[in-house]
């Protein structure tokens, strides 16, 4: 072989030994799940009480470092459960305007005439597949039970919202069990008020965070904003509450 030829074929040998060496390219980074921006709140007076929840998840959620910005809405009637919101041609209006992210359902499960939940999962079926086709998400508002009407318990209704929330896919805020987990640790802290019905304001604040604990996924201890009425002690132990609460729940699922 001539010196010439043989001096390609080295040359040739060490480039193909270099490129063998160049490292692979780095796959590419998988995008994160967009937090949600737009919020609808659906319900009754459980809802709309003390300002609105929505209200206070806004606030809360924009307490936070760096900020969480929420559109947050509400479509709601005292006293209604999801059979009469579902009725409501303004609550489908809403929810078609607003390009939500989630739609938050509240069912009043005592309020059910029939003293059965079977009502709350047709409709809860119905309410999911409508969000759905609008490409938003369902997120349950698990509520309590009350003096007024005995007919169901708190166990009765997170058993009912697993149920369903197992059936669709959908995540809950298990805003019942967290009143029931506070008023066990500070049986003095009351989460609802005169009437035994509607939440106090600690039971609003508490609601707010467990539904920031849920839609977030994240703890909300520290968070600095708390209502007119609530201490920084007690802020501290309703989001403790509302985290762990929320910790519990999904394990358990």
């Amino acid at each position: 072989m001539h010196s010439r030829e043989l001096t390609q074929v080295l040359l040739t040998l060490m480039l193909c030994a270099g490129c063998q060496r160049l490292p692979s390219p780095p796959p590419p980074a998988p995008h994160a799940a967009k937090a949600p921006e737009r919020l609808l709140f659906v319900g009754n007076s459980f809802t709309y009480y003390n300002g609105g929840l929505e209200n206070h998840v806004k606030q809360l959620a924009e307490s936070a470092t760096p900020p969480r910005r929420l559109t947050a809405d509400r479509a709601t009637q005292g006293g209604a459960t999801l059979k009469i919101l579902y009725g409501l041609n303004r609550v489908h209006d809403k929810m078609r305007a607003g390009r939500y992210d989630l739609v938050i359902l509240q069912e009043d499960i005592p309020e059910l005439t029939e003293h059965s939940v079977t009502p709350f999962f047709e409709q809860a079926r119905l309410f999911d597949r409508e969000i759905r086709e609008l490409g938003s998400k369902t997120v349950l508002f698990m509520a309590w039970p009350y003096e007024r009407l005995k007919w169901v318990t708190q166990e009765q209704i997170a058993q009912a919202h697993r149920a369903i929330c197992q059936e669709l896919g959908v995540p809950v805020a298990p805003v019942g069990l967290a009143f029931e987990r506070a008023l066990k640790e500070w049986p003095k802290l009351a989460m609802l008020g005169r009437d035994q019905e509607h939440e106090s304001i600690h039971g609003t604040y508490l609601a707010a965070n467990v539904f920031y604990a849920t839609i977030f996924a994240q703890s909300p201890q520290g968070l600095p904003y708390r209502p007119a009425g609530v201490s920084a002690e007690e802020a501290s132990f309703l989001q403790a509450v509302a985290w762990a609460t929320v910790q519990d729940w999904q394990r358990q699922q």
